[in-house]
């Protein structure tokens, strides 16, 4: 058995779970989220938890179990408290800001970069305009968002300029040692 996928998923206040057929939809404070699960997985409620159970023991549906019940909890998490992912911006006259749903980054290139925010997420940019903070009710979608802004401008090995998540540790090379 699923040390993770046996585990019951316990209701927080303010948050309501319907379950059709293999369509669950999860609804809270910060928004509703559905997701179709997996053929085979038995999903059921009973007094506020959630309960993940499989057919049989073959591989598949093993490797199903743990992975179902790891994303409705996630979907459980964001609709009541969400998901925010912090990033650091350091170098000299790096900056962001943010205007609706579209961010601009002024990241040493000859010119500032557009990014534009699908659904599901939004940024804040601190007073210095070096911190942004995402956030929204999809993990995934949320740590996506966060790995494609880090990847306009990675951290760099010799002085640690860049994006980089605000607990990430950069370990900075010597470079050339003089005489």
């Amino acid at each position: 058995m699923s040390r993770v996928g046996k585990k019951p998923i316990s209701l927080p206040d303010g948050v309501d779970v319907k379950i059709q057929d293999n369509l669950i939809h999860v609804k809270g404070p910060k928004g509703e989220h559905k997701w179709t699960v997996p053929e085979g997985m038995k999903v059921s409620l009973q007094d506020r938890t959630v309960i993940v159970e499989r057919p049989s023991d073959t591989k598949h549906f093993r490797s199903l179990h743990g992975t179902t019940r790891s994303i409705i909890a996630n979907m459980i998490t964001g609709t009541s408290k969400g998901f925010p992912r912090v990033l650091e911006i350091n170098g000299v006259g790096y900056r962001a800001q943010v205007q609706g749903r579209k961010i601009t980054f002024t990241l040493g290139y000859s010119h500032p970069i557009e990014f534009n925010l699908p659904e599901g997420v939004t940024a804040e940019v601190d007073k210095k305009q070096t911190r942004l903070t995402l956030d929204g009710i999809d993990k995934r979608l949320v740590g996506q968002v966060a790995a494609d802004i880090r990847a306009l401008r990675p951290p760099s090995v010799y002085k640690g300029k860049g994006i980089r998540y605000a607990d990430e540790r950069i370990k900075l090379k010597a470079g050339k040692a003089g005489k």
